[in-house]
């Protein structure tokens, strides 16, 4: 938790950059593409952290409950929401134990958030706990075998960066997650990590998107 509450302060600055801005609009498009949130619709969003889609969700009418393991990330959240008069829910939480009661919620969301879980089945159990009869539960995070997974993994950015405790999964790894329950897939961010400013924009993304395996992937589950 320690190292999440450092990364705080800053969290923010990078949807600001124009690499940040365009990740986060792609990421955006991949999870909605999949992920199909109702107006009404009680969503669990994990590991929130300063609660970007936790205010996309309640932007587009979900009831939303978000929840991650860093106080300080929960803090930014609240005040962001307060900001914008959205009434969220925010708790510090442990994904492996979900202080909920079985079904509470319609649907359960997490981007960006997996990449730091070392249990993933015992973690994909308890969402599904938590969620009623034939929810949908999207799951995004950034991809091992990718431009951008070798830049995650490698030894310089590794050393400086909370991506030191990460756990990096493939497309593979994730859709092997409750096979049988799977019922959508989709990668994204085919833009390379050191990518010139011109060159980051949504004709190169098309572009290498035949050629190249996306920096960033989703798997949608039915319960």
């Amino acid at each position: 938790m320690t190292f999440f509450n450092k990364e705080a302060s800053g969290y923010d600055s990078w949807y600001k950059t124009k690499l940040g801005g365009f990740i986060d609009k792609v990421e955006t498009g991949m999870a909605f593409k999949l992920f199909k949130p109702e107006k009404g619709m009680k969503v669990l969003d994990i590991g929130c952290g300063t609660g970007n889609f936790s205010i996309k969700l309640a932007e587009m009418g979900c009831k939303v409950v978000g929840i991650d393991i860093s106080d300080e990330m929960l803090n930014k959240a609240r005040k962001k929401a307060e900001a914008l008069e959205l009434d969220i829910e925010f708790y510090t939480m442990d994904v492996y134990n979900l202080e909920f009661e079985d079904e509470s919620f319609d649907a359960a969301f997490s981007m960006a958030a997996f990449e730091f879980i070392k249990e993933p089945d015992k973690a994909l159990d308890e969402i599904f706990r938590v969620v009623r009869e034939n929810s949908q539960i999207l799951i995004g995070t950034i991809s091992r075998d990718s431009k951008w997974g070798q830049l995650y993994l490698s030894e310089g950015f590794q050393k400086n960066t909370v991506f030191k405790y990460a756990n990096f999964k493939t497309l593979e790894d994730l859709c092997s997650l409750k096979k049988e329950k799977l019922v959508d897939k989709g990668q994204c961010l085919f833009i390379p990590p050191n990518s010139e400013e011109e060159d980051i924009n949504m004709e190169n993304e098309i572009r290498l998107s035949k050629s190249e395996r996306g920096g960033f992937i989703c798997a949608l589950w039915k319960k």
